[in-house]
Order: C-alpha cells, then structure tokens, then sequence
C-alpha cells in the first residue's frame, strides 16, 4: 500500500469520525508524522497533496529540512533549551506543539527577540497523571499560560496539545484539556484556535472532544 492510499484512507476515517460527531472534516487538519522515517519516504508523501510533516527530534528535523523543500514544519517532541537555536532556523518551521515549561519559553523569547523573529506555540498539557509524559499539568496550565503572554510576546500561543492516556479512555483526558482551553480562552482573551490531540489509535475519541489537528504517524507511514 503506498502513502496515498494510507493517507486516503485516514482522512476517510477522519471525515466519519467528524460525521458522526457533528463537526466538518474541514475543521480537522491531519499532520504526518514522520519522525525516523527517510527524506525518501517524505518525498514520496510529498507526490500527495500532504504538505505539513512533524518531527520530536530538533537535529533530525533541521537534518530532513535541508534536504527537502516545500514543507510545513511542526515540532512535535520535548525541546532541550540547548537546542533551541538550531530550532529556530529550521526553514518551514511552522508550529512548536511542545512548549511544557516556563524555562523553555524564556530560552525561545530570548533566541526570537535576538533575530527579531515569533513563532507559533501550543502549551503542552500533561493530563493523563503518567510519569513518563511531559507537559504543564491542569493545575499549573493556567498559571504558566499566563506567564508566557505576558512575558515572552515573541511566543504566539495558538492553543494546546495533549496526548491520551497509555491504558484506558482517552476521551475523558481529551475533554479536559478542550474545557481548560476554553478557560484560557476567556482568561487571556486569546483566540487558542488549535487543539492538537489524536494519534493513529484515539482518532474518534479526539475529533469526539474537538481536536483540531491530529497528528498521525502509523496509520500513515507504517510501523517504526
């Protein structure tokens, strides 16, 4: 099967997801995820329509960037302080979806204020109770969200992105996070217009809970 056809196929499963749960499949838009995968294997997707690819890895993304042109870049994994240049001369770089610390944000105000640059952010949200997931916990999101708009101007907060659980329902965490951006919303009087929650398993249970941009790996590229 090649990636048109998986590609196809997920966005079929996106479309009667949003059918059944009475939202319009334009509402959600899918990233692939292409972390490990070969510059080949992005230039294959690139014969599709796809055009917006993530990566969790700052040196493997700047590595693919170079080597492939016309792609939206999206910055899926943690982000070591150390890193945060390199970062942000990605060429493409479009969206950090993992922005899950204040000492982060300080390190990406005080790189963009230098190049006189922004970039788009989402607040990741640790909400699962899990030890091995990063982020901003639900107590702490709206404390720290706030924070950075006040102090980090370079940063534009578009939102938040969550993962679900690894055992049991991951709708429940999805909610959560929907309704604390909603709070955000209100409280800092910004748009945050973009939940990214949902992977190749918990699809439904993410457009379910309004997700906005799912970000699927397996279901597109095979198994890693």
């Amino acid at each position: 099967m090649t990636f048109a056809d998986r590609r196809d196929a997920v966005l079929a499963e996106i479309a009667e997801s949003c059918r059944v749960h009475g939202r319009e499949p334009t509402d959600v838009t899918l990233l692939a995820v292409s972390k490990t995968k070969s510059v080949e294997a992005i230039q294959e997707a690139l014969e599709t329509p796809q055009r917006m690819f993530g990566e969790s890895r700052v040196q493997e993304l700047a590595q693919k960037a170079g080597q492939v042109e016309g792609v939206e870049w999206h910055m899926i994994g943690s982000v070591q302080t150390n890193k945060v240049g390199a970062l942000i001369d990605v060429p493409g770089l479009r969206l950090l979806h993992s922005l899950d610390r204040p000492k982060l944000a300080r390190a990406l105000e005080r790189v963009l204020d230098s190049r006189g640059a922004q970039l788009d952010a989402l607040l990741q949200i640790e909400a699962t109770g899990e030890e091995n997931k990063h982020g901003v916990t639900l107590d702490d999101a709206e404390r720290v969200a706030t924070e950075i708009a006040a102090e980090c101007p370079a940063i534009r907060l578009r939102g938040l992105m969550a993962m679900g659980p690894l055992h049991g329902e991951a709708r429940p965490v999805f909610e959560r996070v929907a309704e604390l951006r909603d709070r955000l919303r209100a409280q800092l009087g910004l748009p945050l217009d973009v939940l990214s929650f949902g992977m190749s398993g918990d699809l439904d249970d993410a457009i379910a809970s309004g997700s906005t941009l799912v970000r699927v790996g397996t279901a597109l590229f095979g198994s890693r």
